[in-house]
């Protein structure tokens, strides 16, 4: 016997002792699921009397609470209402997970990570995502495709371009996962690509002035005057988009991350097997190809165009009382042949003038 004091005194006391706690509203505690209830999952913390997870702090709308939780379960718990007249502690499992879900996502964001969401609507204006439990909004202009095209459900990959718990603000990119992706495309291919390669492409794009190639990641030009040796009017006299074609790069600039491409330079030059076959004197009939207010051009050899200038062409319309057209058939001779400036002249008399007014170079 102790003195003064009974032995059920003691134990009282040691028990006493062994529930020294002081949980408040707030606090994040450490338990595990011992059990369940109408009012849903009983966690012993270590308190007097188990805490109780409600449900709707427990589970989402259309879960089961015994599917999603164990006898023996351990866990972190959220208080959010402290020992009531029962003794019991109220907790929430879904704001730790929320807490968590948005650490993650800051975490996400620093790094610049490409994370997945499942696009729950859409609305005016963007589309309404799930991330982790938390639902966030993608506008129009962060979209790669039309909202019309994303069906609800789908799985997308995505980008944090802001992020404020406080605020409750998630705004995501979809858009930027693929700029970031194609960015990084580029620099490899501009890491490896140089002047001279033959590289195989995709016709993407077709303007006036030439053709777009993905050559892999970039878009190349290939300009007008590059797509062959013979005068071409406008690309799709002979490209389409969607034509996969090898293209050889001339020209190379890293600093503005731009491609120029030639389809002519993989045939043959037909200037050095016009100098092997004409001579200054000659008789060449050829086929106009273009006419221009200083002369029409004629095609004297498969790819190469000589000029014949004005005051010949119209002596050629008074003597055959016709317009000159392009497509036209006329026997020419050649006065003056230049093929390293790639240049000749032309004459409907042997002996006709080599003075021309040509302001444009008759090279393709």
């Amino acid at each position: 016997m102790f003195s003064g004091v009974s032995i059920v005194d003691f134990d009282f006391e040691e028990l006493l002792k062994k529930y020294d706690y002081n949980f408040q509203k707030g606090d994040l505690v450490k338990g595990i699921v011992c059990g369940f209830d109408s009012q849903g999952v009983l966690v012993d913390i270590g308190a007097k009397t188990t805490a109780v997870i409600p449900t709707y702090e427990a589970v989402d709308k259309g879960e089961n609470v015994e599917e999603k939780y164990q006898k023996g379960q351990e866990g972190e718990f959220l208080i959010i209402r402290e020992e009531g007249e029962d003794g019991k502690f109220i907790l929430s499992k879904k704001k730790v997970d929320f807490a968590y879900a948005w650490k993650d996502l800051e975490k996400a964001k620093e790094s610049d990570e490409t994370i997945l969401g499942t696009v729950i609507n859409s609305v005016k204006g963007g589309v309404i995502v799930e991330v982790a439990g938390i639902r966030g909004f993608i506008p129009s202009s962060q979209l790669r495709l039309k909202e019309t095209e994303i069906e609800q459900g789908a799985k997308i990959e995505l980008k944090i371009l802001t992020l404020d718990a406080q605020q409750n603000n998630f705004i995501l990119s979809n858009k930027k996962v693929y700029e970031d992706t194609a960015e990084e495309t580029r620099k490899n291919i501009f890491s490896q690509i140089e002047q001279g390669q033959v590289v195989k492409g995709e016709v993407v794009r077709i303007t006036d002035f030439g053709a777009f190639v993905d050559i892999g990641g970039v878009d190349g030009l290939l300009p007008l005057s590059q797509l062959s040796w013979k005068w071409i009017d406008h690309p799709t006299d002979i490209l389409h988009v969607g034509d996969i074609i090898d293209v050889e790069v001339i020209l190379v600039d890293h600093d503005k991350q731009r491609v120029s491409l030639s389809l002519k330079n993989l045939e043959p030059d037909p200037w050095i097997e016009a100098e092997k076959n004409i001579k200054e004197g000659d008789k060449i009939q050829g086929t106009v190809t273009r006419i221009k207010y200083f002369g029409a051009f004629i095609e004297v050899y498969p790819g190469v165009e000589a000029l014949l200038p004005h005051n010949e062409v119209v002596e050629y319309q008074n003597e055959n009382k016709s317009i000159l057209q392009v497509g036209d058939k006329i026997d020419t001779y050649i006065i003056k042949f230049n093929p390293a400036d790639r240049r000749i002249a032309l004459s409907i008399n042997e002996l006709g003038s080599v003075e021309i007014e040509n302001p444009e170079s008759t090279e393709i």
